[in-house]
């Protein structure tokens, strides 16, 4: 047998989808495609219903919006071994890119189904298309990030929406978004379609980072820490006195959604111009940890730059997956891992001492220690 897969743009129907149609012994679709566009006479079928009788069919026809194979229904088709033919249709998104008059090569484009993660990456990344969240959640979600929300409707037309007009409007299915940092922000020309990839590696030099009297976690600390921490597109890492932001800016260069805490206004001006540096979006939180931390969003991952029994006590409330904590004093170090482990953390860490090259005057070369530090790092 084989099924024919129609993509519905609005109104229309791509040729060749009228006489799919008419010669269909079963047509199944979502209710509002059914409706307008299957054969009165022809036996239909809701999608759910329809996937798992599809292979009954002498002859089906499958109705989808826009184009099916872009995170659409051809790969469970394809999944259940089906001859198919694709009749695909311009999609949603590719409507509203054109509406805007925006070029869309820079756009990352996630699914809704795993809803933090398709926040997540809206908080790390200036350009994202959702498909399939509700615009409204979405907007509660992304409260304290600035960003712009332009929704396609079902019909093609687009609305630009702020954070907050968006919250409260009821949006119709399909849901297609697209959130923006900067809505008239022509994106700077890259290689590869979606976000530009990581250049320059990571553990940066300590002199790249706007810091007070040099105090920036070190390199090698920062390359530990960041192996620990995992961050990548879809998670939130949480940088909890985060002093200058060196570790909130390589997360956030390594596609993560960061949050960084810091009470000092002077530091939080320091990360401000190290985030903009590195044209990177770490959302800045000047006040004590304890006062906000019950309305931060929940992390996958949190580090704690200066160790601390409170810091780590007040953590365990959000119930993190993993954190990592870096800690300078020895006295510290028993007490820090007494409290992730009363914070049902398995503990583990590691003293890193490292002793860098650097030349005399003479120019001969010697080994210069840097200031041993231990972290710590744990995971549920």
């Amino acid at each position: 047998m084989t099924v024919t897969v129609v993509g519905v743009d609005g109104k229309t129907l791509p040729e060749g989808a009228s006489n799919a149609l008419t010669a269909a012994d079963l047509v199944i679709g979502p209710q509002r495609l059914l409706d307008a566009h299957a054969p009165s006479d022809t036996p239909m079928l809701e999608l759910e219903r329809g996937l798992a009788e599809v292979t009954s069919a002498v002859n089906a026809v499958v109705l989808a919006d826009g184009d099916p194979t872009f995170f659409g229904i051809i790969r469970t088709l394809r999944e259940k071994s089906l001859r198919l033919v694709v009749l695909p249709a311009v999609s949603l998104l590719q409507r509203m890119f054109a509406a805007l008059g925006r070029p869309s090569d820079d756009v990352s484009v996630v699914q809704g189904t795993d809803f933090n993660q398709a926040v997540n990456v809206c908080r790390a990344r200036g350009a994202v298309a959702v498909l399939g969240a509700n615009p409204a959640e979405l907007a509660v979600a992304l409260g304290g990030w600035r960003r712009t929300l332009v929704v396609a409707g079902p019909d093609g037309e687009v609305s630009t929406v702020d954070l907050v007009d968006a919250a409260n409007r009821t949006w119709p299915e399909p849901w297609v978004v697209l959130c923006l940092a900067e809505l008239d922000k022509l994106p700077p020309r890259g290689w590869i379609a979606g976000a530009q990839p990581l250049s320059g590696g990571w553990a940066l030099p300590e002199d790249e980072f706007a810091s007070r009297d040099g105090l920036v976690t070190t390199a090698e600390v920062r390359a530990v820490a960041l192996a620990r921490l995992a961050p990548a597109p879809g998670t939130l890492i949480w940088d909890v006195g985060a002093g200058s932001g060196a570790v909130a800016v390589e997360c956030a260069r390594l596609g993560a959604a960061v949050l960084a805490v810091e009470r000092d206004p002077m530091q939080c001006l320091r990360i401000m111009a190290n985030v903009s540096k590195f044209d990177v979006d770490v959302r800045v939180v000047e006040a004590e940890l304890l006062a906000a931390i019950s309305t931060l969003p929940k992390p996958d991952a949190i580090f704690i730059g200066g160790g601390g029994e409170t810091a780590i006590r007040a953590c365990h409330s959000v119930g993190a997956p993993r954190m990592v904590v870096a800690v300078s004093s020895i006295d510290s170090v028993a007490i820090s891992m007494d409290a992730m482990r009363k914070a049902d953390y398995k503990v583990a860490g590691t003293q890193v001492a490292a002793a860098r090259l650097d030349e005399f005057a003479d120019g001969t070369t010697r080994l210069a220690a840097v200031d041993p530090v231990t972290v710590l790092w744990g995971e549920k």
